[in-house]
């Protein structure tokens, strides 16, 4: 009975090794992905070049299917398909770049638009592909989000089209242009169009992206109503501002200190001092001190990537107690509540962290003048852990308790985003087998990131790349790049990729 048992075991094993994926890609996804890169290194470059020269930022006055820069953008793409041999179909604010037949089909989706940009940062123009300023990088809005994962889609697709890979299933690139201003169009597409049954999303990190955080805002406005009045003959904080856009990590800010003094302006200075990566101009306007700060700027989603230009202003000015003026009531909220920390540790209870997915972060991004006061509005990315009910009523008590030491807060705006995750993603194996052939790391796992992407929106969806485990993700940022070397790496795991999802 033993010997039997043994047997029948063994049997089973034997069956169950054959049936699994193998360790390695197949002999065509490799041969494929080699030649991709042997034949298309310099058309891929050529390519992303022509897609980053359109400024695909938003315009609010105009929806994506009626931009005629958005347009024009599509028309581009459409040469580009063609030229390949892939089939194109626009619809509206959604394009799909296809290659083959069948009714499984095989997904990959991005976007075309891009986050805003200043222009004044750049060496050349963030809407020229910048080859030269610095060696080996590929410098342009868009490089690595996202049209670079284009460009590199495109060519694995005409890759496989080139080698005549045997594909049971039809893929089809999606190019979404409302990614980073505007999901209801792709909500309301995707209702009446019927999406792959598996995907990949190319707009975040590898090996592979299983659970991302929820995003939200933590919006407050400090009155010029109900503001202290300045004190007579002392110092007082006149104006403070800073930011961009919403999911960047501000890199600019700047204060105006009135009635100032040689003192004060020292001890900003020495306090100034002590933050890495801050970069502190000070000048005199008769006897105000004007202050301008510069950090790093960063995707919102990784604050730990940047050094937030508000927050260390305003730690920098903790020299004092300052006058809750509308200025001075910024300074205070921001040093009493934020502090230089990323995590929200002193907004009162609502710190917290997954064991997956990390830890939430709480970042100020943008701070706008209004009519009737100045706006602080803090970016946070929340894990799996708390509800959202939980969350905003902790952010709501801290902001009542914060208003009963200070002063009444008005246009007070919180907004809770759930995270996601993917449970068992059928192509991850695939995905996992890739990425180790080609990038020589064992045993990858799946990671969570803080960013949200359009993998919530399609089935059986996971992001794949383009950027590398432990490196800057360089998106929303002022340099904004993708390497030469992983702009081809990349071609060679997302044609293998496809040659093998697609077979």
């Amino acid at each position: 009975m033993m010997r039997r048992t043994l047997l029948a075991s063994l049997l089973l094993a034997t069956a169950l090794a054959g049936n699994a994926a193998p360790a390695v890609p197949g002999d065509a996804a490799v041969k494929a992905a080699k030649h991709a890169v042997s034949a298309y290194r310099q058309d891929i470059v050529e390519t992303l070049a022509k897609l980053v020269s359109y400024n695909t930022v938003a315009d609010p006055k105009l929806p994506s299917d009626q931009n005629p820069v958005h347009i024009a953008f599509k028309n581009a793409l459409k040469l580009e398909a063609e030229r390949l041999g892939l089939d194109y179909a626009d619809h509206g604010w959604v394009v799909i770049v296809g290659l083959g037949a069948g009714s499984e089909r095989v997904g990959v989706i991005t976007h075309g638009d891009v986050q805003p940009v200043d222009a004044s940062k750049w060496k050349k123009s963030p809407f020229e592909l910048d080859r030269t300023s610095e060696p080996g990088k590929l410098l342009a809005r868009g490089a690595e989000d996202d049209k670079g994962p284009i460009a590199t889609a495109l060519y694995a697709m005409k890759a496989l089209k080139d080698r005549q890979v045997p594909l049971s299933k039809r893929i089809e690139l999606y190019v979404y242009m409302g990614e980073e201003s505007d999901w209801q169009p792709l909500v309301e597409f995707l209702k009446t169009h019927e999406p792959p049954q598996i995907n990949i999303t190319l707009d975040a990190e590898y090996p592979a992206v299983t659970a991302e955080k929820g995003y939200g805002t933590v919006a407050v406005t400090v009155p010029k109503a109900g503001a202290q009045a300045a004190p007579e003959g002392e110092p007082w904080v006149a104006e403070f501002g800073g930011g961009f856009f919403g999911s960047q990590i501000p890199e600019d800010a700047n204060a105006l200190i009135a009635n100032a003094n040689p003192e004060l302006e020292k001890a900003i200075r020495a306090r100034g001092a002590r933050h890495e990566g801050m970069r502190y101009d000070f000048a005199w306007q008769g006897s105000s001190l004007a202050i301008r700060a510069k950090g790093v700027s960063a995707h919102s989603s990784k604050p730990e990537d940047g050094v937030n230009a508000i927050s260390m202003l305003a730690d920098a000015l903790a020299v004092r107690p300052w006058t809750n003026t509308t200025a001075g009531g910024v300074v205070n909220y921001l040093n009493e509540m934020v502090g230089t920390g990323i995590h929200g540790e002193k907004f009162g209870n609502i710190a917290y962290r997954d064991g997956f997915m990390g830890p939430m972060s709480f970042a100020p991004t943008v701070i706008k003048q209004r009519e009737d006061g100045i706006e602080v509005s803090i970016n946070l990315r929340r894990p799996q852990g708390k509800t959202g009910e939980q969350l905003s009523n902790e952010i709501n008590a801290a902001l009542a308790q914060w208003q009963g030491r200070n002063l009444a807060l008005s246009n007070i705006a919180v907004r809770i985003g759930d995270p996601w995750v993917q449970k068992n993603p059928p192509q991850l194996p695939t995905l996992m087998k890739v990425f180790s052939y080609f990038t020589g790391m064992k045993d990858p796992k799946p990671v969570a990131i803080g960013g949200g992407t359009n993998s919530r929106l399609f089935p059986n969806a996971v992001s794949f790349g383009p950027a590398m485990p432990g490196k800057v993700y360089t998106g929303h940022s002022e340099h904004e790049f993708i390497t030469t070397k992983q702009l081809l790496l990349n071609l060679q795991m997302y044609t293998a990729v496809l040659a093998e999802l697609a077979r």
